[in-house]
């Protein structure tokens, strides 16, 4: 994420030049100008993360 960034929680994710927001919390959501066989890796290593995401999100945010 970035230092400015807003609710809801999410990641971005850059590849090639190409970026996807992925909405992580509260409601998984993938919004995506990457290449479609990414998808899927995207998505697991995000979902593998995701308690570590939420959690550095709050920190970082103050939100604890």
């Amino acid at each position: 994420f970035y230092s400015n960034d807003h609710e809801p929680i999410h990641v971005h994710v850059i590849k090639d030049g190409n970026e996807a927001k992925y909405n992580v919390s509260p409601d998984p959501d993938l919004q995506s100008w990457v290449q479609k066989h990414d998808i899927a890796l995207i998505e697991s290593i995000i979902s593998e993360n995701e308690a570590v995401i939420i959690d550095r999100w709050k920190e970082y945010f103050n939100q604890k």
